[in-house]
């Protein structure tokens, strides 16, 4: 049994790896990629919502498939999508056709975050399954920590386009691997559930209790203006740094380091505190520390200041996607989790989408960075405050 726990665990983190890595590069070649298609701030935003918008119509649904048939299937096929969907983007041309290619990855990424966290939820119990979610979850900064320092060195010999297909490459090897060490259930599926008080849902596999549960859609609206908010740095951050403060391409692309470095701390301290503390306290401390960062970064003018956001930054933005995932198994029933998972991804996506083109759109009619970050901001203290009456009702 440890030694499967130990091949969910490795299959997973490195699918999160694959899946972030190809999201977060996007904001790392834009600057290449504005100058190569002649495309506005906004348009640039459309091309990364195309991503969100197939991610987030899609993640509901693979969400509940997961809950019922293979994982393995699933998180391999999807996988493959995904890394299909980055190579194609090496090939693109216009607006259009970045469009339709990134839309694809965005398919493919449906496919890696419910279904992962209710995999490794299985087979985790329920005192260790903050700090299990959180080591999975170190692919996502591993993956940007490694690919803010692998782009750079790529494009100093090629160009954005060999940056899209080596990812493309990365992600086809996960979804090979995912194949030989996914396994969807243990023999027995004997988990107990956790001391926290659950929803009774009725065993047809209907979500009509949990969808009249108040708290899944605080958490769900929260999940909304958080992703909103950590969206616009991991967009516009790199050609903030090079185009308006002229910082070094090397070191701004440095700055997704620093976030990746600092968010793989707090995430695996802040993580196993919430499962002594409550997610709740937690997921809103990661709202605070997302403000003040944006806030900081709309008023920074030099490199060292953006690096000291960049730890607030990432240490709010490492830790959250591993709590509220984990607060889904704390509230809802363990047959439920994929499903609550991937709906809560579809609030997640409405951001997302609506994130890059909006900040996209102020950027290019002010002339300034100032108003996206702000943007960023406000979005980070409205998820705060959506958290208030479950925190209260949890007290």
């Amino acid at each position: 049994m440890t030694k499967r726990i130990a091949c969910i665990i490795i299959a997973g983190f490195f699918t999160l790896f694959a899946a972030f890595a190809i999201r977060y590069s996007y904001g790392l070649v834009l600057p290449q990629m504005l100058t190569a298609l002649d495309i506005s701030k906004a348009e640039a935003g459309i091309i990364f919502s195309s991503y969100f918008i197939a991610a987030a119509l899609l993640s509901p649904l693979v969400g509940i498939l997961v809950d019922r048939f293979d994982a393995k299937i699933i998180l391999t096929v999807f996988v493959a999508i995904l890394g299909a969907g980055a190579c194609l983007m090496a090939t693109a041309s216009s607006v259009v056709g970045a469009s339709i290619f990134f839309a694809i990855t965005g398919i493919g990424h449906s496919a890696c975050w419910a279904p992962v966290v209710a995999v490794v939820m299985r087979w985790v119990s329920p005192e260790r399954r903050g700090i299990a979610i959180s080591v999975v979850d170190l692919g996502t900064t591993a993956g940007i920590g490694a690919w803010s320092i692998l782009v750079p060195i790529i494009m100093r010999g090629h160009d954005w386009r060999t940056v899209w297909t080596t990812l493309g490459i990365t992600a086809l090897a996960v979804a090979a691997m995912n194949f030989f060490l996914i396994k969807s259930r243990p023999d027995t599926d004997a988990q107990k559930p956790g001391g926290t008080q659950k929803v009774e849902a009725p065993a047809g596999g209907h979500y009509k209790v949990i969808l009249r549960d108040r708290r899944f859609y605080l958490i769900g609206l929260s999940y909304l203006f958080i992703s909103f908010s950590i969206i616009i740095p991991f967009t516009f951050l790199t050609t903030y740094a090079t185009q308006v403060l002229t910082i070094p391409y090397a070191s701004a692309t440095g700055l997704l380091l620093v976030m990746a470095v600092s968010g793989a701390i707090g995430k695996l301290v802040l993580a196993h505190i919430s499962d002594r503390v409550g997610r709740i306290r937690i997921m809103m401390l990661c709202g605070l520390l997302t403000a003040v960062a944006a806030l900081g970064m709309a008023y920074s003018r030099e490199l060292t200041g953006l690096r000291l956001y960049s730890v607030l930054f990432g240490i709010g933005y490492g830790t959250l996607w591993a709590v509220y995932a984990a607060s889904a198994r704390d509230l809802f029933p363990a047959n439920y989790v994929g499903g609550v998972v991937g709906l809560w991804t579809l609030f997640h996506g409405v951001g997302s989408v609506i994130a890059p083109v909006l900040s996209g759109w102020t950027i290019d009619a002010g002339g300034t960075y100032y108003w996206a970050f702000i943007l960023a901001a406000s979005a980070s203290v409205l998820s705060m405050i959506l958290l208030l009456p479950v925190r209260i009702a949890r007290s």
